[in-house]
């Protein structure tokens, strides 16, 4: 006896189900938003990418860029257009500093925004973290053509924190609901 409705059987359902099970993982795009680190001290960008190539993904291309909104806009326009890329990996340009416009930028580009993750991201940064400041962060993530799009903070902690506890775990499943 089933608890929930029958599965979806028809070809489209089936054709997702097959696609996403013969992909090994994510195809993706980090991109660092700063004025101040360079290759080699990027370090929220290098967590990013570790942990989604330890869980299975592709990072296809990993960027450095200036907090400056045509440069951001532009690079996310990029990723955006590229049939390639599953999901962007923003990080950077989140808090309430005159320099941080990450959001600004990424926002309107959103088809859906996903306010859960924002919810969940600052509780956790709360409990587990930094106390109230975490009511500072304007972490993202939402839809845009049919690819995840996630804006963390630069902070190497929050960046490992978010990975590790909401999106490596849920990237996959986010992907199958987007592409269903």
């Amino acid at each position: 006896m089933s608890d929930g409705p029958p599965p979806d059987l028809s070809p489209s359902a089936a054709h997702h189900r097959s696609e996403a099970h013969a992909r090994a993982g994510a195809r993706c795009i980090v991109l660092t938003i700063s004025d101040s680190r360079t290759a080699s001290t990027d370090e929220s960008g290098a967590v990013i990418e570790r942990l989604l190539v330890d869980a299975g993904h592709v990072v296809v291309m990993r960027t450095l860029l200036p907090n400056d909104d045509a440069q951001i806009r532009g690079r996310v326009e990029e990723a955006l257009g590229r049939d390639d890329i599953d999901a962007v990996f923003c990080t950077g340009g989140t808090g309430l500093g005159s320099r941080d416009r990450t959001i600004d930028v990424v926002r309107p580009m959103l088809d859906r925004e996903l306010p859960g993750f924002g919810e969940l991201f600052r509780m956790l940064s709360y409990l587990e973290q930094i106390g109230s400041a975490a009511m500072l962060s304007r972490a993202l993530a939402g839809t845009a053509r049919n690819t995840f799009v996630v804006v963390l903070p630069g902070s190497r902690a929050a960046v490992e924190l978010a990975m590790t506890r909401l999106l490596v775990p849920e990237l996959q499943h986010a992907l199958r609901e987007l592409n269903r």
